[in-house]
């Protein structure tokens, strides 16, 4: 997964962008297609003239996009414009009237515009999208192809002995791995790995770091296959270089109950990547997967791939203002001071919800039944067993000694707290996080950013009669403000989440603030239509296409 630092009020200039665009649909669309409606203007309250003239700014910001087709790089005409369209339109003591904020919304719209498979800001339509020469040749929809008459899979399944039995051929000073997650040698290795050479932001600031716990936690869930965890390494001194791992995991796609695995931790040595070493580790586990008849898959990434099933945004909630700030994932606006800042993001002192408490094993079968009811509210979700329910919302919960400390213990990876009728011993909620944190690049002060995810919550709010969005929306904003306070108390410095399940319905109220990372959904060998992520698709509000919390 990847993330990034929050961004001032990035969704005001796509707001402004997109409008100017859509109000132009001959200078903004590349097939000046007939069915594309002019978005409403809000009323300006200062009369007629004044809007016109912010009309007038917008049209030349769409003229800007028009000539941008074709190119890589944006223009500084381009940003001008939007410059001013954004200073019109929010006034110049926006946040987000500023050109770095400019240049990086705009750069997120380009990459939302190829999702819709428009040329968009960047120029890259189809046909420049359609050259994954690798992706071509595989099993996934392509770019262009539409929604499904019906969902299933693109090519059907084999049978063992038609599945290739030897490993796929790799340069010769190279030699295929078979990673040991129990020997605490060899998850070094992989953490030494990710820890140097995996996702980083776009201004190079900052590289998750995963811990070799948090590595146990994620590749060993119950049912786990040793042959899915795949290294590449040097054949002359057997120095790791290269990973990719797969989990089982059962997916429920819009009815469909699919066996597939979760792919991830596809890492690179940083100098080995014109080695085309990515193709073949892909080919490779999928080749595992094949072996023990699986022949689906999940996986995510922040570029565009062909082709996303949905995508979501990183939404960040500041939590240690001081630190975000000095370690620039965050910047104090124009119109703020740091004090004032501070006080704006300030967090409780204990959690309010009666009858909350840390899960415990004998919890264990009441929350695996409560996700499994709560989570039937989306089309693509997983479906755990009470085993598997038990692994990921306990078993990381680190040092349990009665010595360990309150909101954070040595080697804890993840959080669960459930809430418990005092009178029935009824868990009617639960929330969990989990920690992830990155190095931070180049700062001298501060090296380790600690930043806790939103993982999985439910509530039986949502099944109460009479319940509707609002009731679920007052309750969620209970539950996750707890987790905040939770977090905070664990000293995290952010707490993240995406546009997923029922997130939207609280991210703003609880100020979280719009990242300008996107992070991309897609499905190996199955076709379905688009899931409702970022934005709402087919009459599915914003991030409830997607339940599936990717680690």
């Amino acid at each position: 997964m990847s993330s990034s630092s929050q961004k001032p009020r990035i969704q005001d200039i796509i707001d402004v962008a997109e409008s100017s665009d859509a109000e132009h649909p001959s200078s903004g669309s590349e097939s000046g297609d007939p069915d594309q409606t002019s978005q409403p203007t809000e009323q300006d309250a200062t009369g007629s003239s004044s809007k016109k003239k912010k009309k007038k700014k917008k049209s030349k910001a769409a003229k800007a996009l028009n000539a941008l087709k074709g190119k890589k790089e944006l223009p500084q005409e381009l940003v001008d414009r939007v410059l001013e369209g954004v200073t019109a339109e929010h006034g110049e003591n926006s946040p987000a009237a500023n050109e770095e904020a400019v240049r990086q919304a705009l750069e997120q719209l380009k990459v939302m515009d190829m999702l819709k498979g428009k040329a968009g800001l960047g120029g890259r339509g189809k046909k420049a999208m359609g050259e994954h020469k690798f992706w071509a040749t595989q099993p996934v929809p392509q770019l262009g192809e539409g929604a499904p008459e019906e969902d299933g899979c693109i090519e059907p399944s084999r049978p063992r002995e038609e599945v290739r039995q030897d490993p796929y051929p790799i340069p010769k000073e190279f030699e295929w791995s078979v990673l040991d997650i129990n020997d605490p040698k060899e998850i070094k290795e992989v953490y030494d790995l990710l820890s140097l050479n995996y996702v980083e932001d776009d201004d190079a600031s900052f590289r998750f770091q995963y811990s070799a716990e948090f590595l146990e936690w994620a590749l060993k869930p119950p049912g786990y296959h040793k042959e899915w965890h795949i290294g590449v390494r040097v054949a002359s001194n057997k120095k790791l270089v290269a990973f990719i791992s797969g989990v089982p995991i059962t997916l429920r796609i819009r009815g469909n109950i699919v066996k597939a695995s979760e792919i991830n931790y596809l890492c690179i040595h940083k100098k080995l990547r014109a080695k085309r070493l990515a193709p073949v580790l892909i080919k490779e586990i999928t080749r595992q997967c094949h072996l023990l008849g699986v022949f689906q898959a999940i996986y995510t990434a922040g570029a565009i791939l062909p082709t996303p099933v949905s995508t979501c945004r990183y939404y960040h909630r500041l939590l240690n203002v001081s630190k975000l700030v000095d370690v620039k994932f965050t910047y104090v606006p124009r119109n703020m001071t740091l004090a004032r800042m501070i006080r704006l993001y300030k967090i409780g002192l204990s959690p309010s919800i009666p009858g909350l408490r840390e899960m415990e094993e004998k919890d264990v079968a009441q929350v695996a039944d409560l996700f499994t009811r709560y989570m039937e509210r989306f089309p693509m979700v997983p479906e755990m067993t009470i085993e598997e329910a038990r692994h990921q919302f306990l078993s990381g919960r680190g040092d349990t000694s009665p010595s360990s400390a309150t909101f954070r213990r040595p080697r804890q990876v993840v959080w669960t707290y459930v809430v418990e009728d005092p009178e029935t011993h009824k868990i009617t909620d639960f929330f969990s996080f989990y920690s992830l944190p990155s190095t931070i690049i180049g700062n001298t002060k501060h090296n380790l950013l600690e930043a806790a995810y939103l993982f999985y919550y439910a509530s039986d709010v949502a099944f109460g009669s009479g319940a509707d969005d609002d009731v679920l929306k007052k309750r969620l904003e209970k539950l996750v403000g707890d987790a905040l306070i939770i977090a905070n108390e664990a000293k995290f410095d952010v707490f993240n989440a995406l546009t997923l399940m029922d997130n939207v319905n609280f991210l703003e109220d609880l100020k979280f603030g719009a990242g300008d990372g996107l992070l991309n959904f897609y499905l190996y060998n199955w076709r379905t239509a688009p899931l409702a992520g970022v934005t709402a698709i087919d009459g599915v509000s914003a991030g409830k296409g997607v339940g599936v919390v990717m680690l």
